[in-house]
C-alpha cells in the first residue's frame, strides 16, 4: 500500500459533479485521488446508510484476491469533509470505448458483444455494445461475485496501456440479488480455466485472511452471501444471464 495515500495530508482539488454522491478530486503528497466522505452519501432505500464507502473498500480487497488488478488501490481514512474512501486516479484515454451505443446497422463484425437493442428519439435503431475481451470478462465474473448493482459503461475505464479499470462499488455486496451491468456479452458462456481459478482464489481467502478484512467492512450476513455467490458460480461454471424482479441494466447505462 502507497503510505502517501494513509498518511499524507489530503487536499481537495475540486468536486466531480457528474456524480451521484459527493465524490472530490484531491491529491494527497502530490498523488491525484478520489475521495467519496461517508458524509456526503445519500439515503438509498435498499442498503444501509453510510455503508458505501466500506463496500468501495471491500470491493478493491476482493479484486486483490482475485489478482487481476481491476479495482484502483481503495482505503478508508479521514479527509477535510470526514472519514471517507480514497482510490487511487486513474487516467482514462478518451480515444477508447469498451462499451458504446452504436447505430444497429454499425455493429462491429469481429470482437464486440451485443447486449441490448433500443431506439433512439428519433426512432432510429440503436444497439448497446462492449469489447469481447479478457479484461472484460474478468471483470464481469468480478461483477457477479460482489453483486454489483450499478455496472454502468463510465464505470469501465479504459487506460492507454490497453488495461481497464472499474470503479464506482459503493453499491455491492447486498444479501439479495442485485446484478446490474452492461457487461452481459457472455451470458450462458462456461467460465475458462484462469476464471474458475480467480473465483476459486476469493473462496479460499473467505475462510482466511480476506474473510477476517472484509468482517470490519461488510455484514456477517454480507460475508455469507458473497461466500454463496462464488460457490454457486463454481459450481455452474458458468456466466450467469439476468434473473429475478431486479432490472438487468443500470439506467443511464454511462
Amino acid at each position: 500500500m502507497t503510505p502517501d495515500l494513509v498518511g499524507g495530508e489530503l487536499e481537495l482539488v475540486g468536486r466531480i459533479t457528474v456524480a451521484s454522491n459527493a465524490t472530490f478530486l484531491a491529491t494527497i503528497g502530490g498523488t491525484s485521488v478520489v475521495y467519496k466522505p461517508v458524509a456526503g452519501e445519500r439515503p438509498l432505500w435498499d442498503f444501509p446508510d453510510e455503508t458505501l464507502a466500506n463496500r468501495e473498500a471491500a470491493a478493491y480487497l476482493v479484486s486483490e484476491a482475485f489478482g487481476w488488478d481491476i479495482v484502483p488501490e481503495t482505503l478508508l481514512r479521514d479527509g477535510p469533509l470526514g472519514p471517507g474512501m480514497v482510490q487511487l486516479w486513474q487516467q482514462p484515454d478518451a480515444a477508447q470505448d469498451p462499451v458504446d451505443v452504436v447505430p444497429a446497422h454499425a455493429v462491429p463484425p469481429d470482437g464486440w458483444r451485443s447486449v441490448f437493442d433500443g431506439i433512439d428519439d428519433r426512432g432510429q435503431p440503436l444497439t448497446l455494445i462492449h469489447e469481447d475481451s479478457p479484461a472484460l470478462r474478468r471483470m464481469a465474473v468480478f461483477d457477479v461475485v460482489v453483486n454489483n448493482a450499478d455496472r454502468k459503461g463510465g464505470h469501465v475505464l479504459p487506460v492507454a496501456d490497453g488495461h481497464r479499470y472499474g470503479v464506482d462499488h459503493g453499491v455491492s455486496f447486498h444479501v439479495e440479488h442485485k446484478l446490474r451491468t452492461v457487461l452481459w456479452g457472455w451470458r450462458g458462456e462456461p467460465l475458462d480455466a484462469a476464471e474458475v481459478a480467480g473465483v476459486e482464489q476469493v473462496r479460499a481467502g473467505l475462510d482466511r485472511e480476506l474473510g477476517q478484512r472484509l468482517s470490519s467492512l461488510l455484514s456477517t450476513a454480507e460475508v455469507e452471501a458473497l461466500a454463496e455467490r462464488c460457490d454457486r458460480l463454481l459450481r455452474t461454471s458458468t456466466f450467469p444471464g439476468p434473473s429475478g424482479d431486479m432490472p438487468a441494466f443500470p439506467w443511464p447505462f454511462f
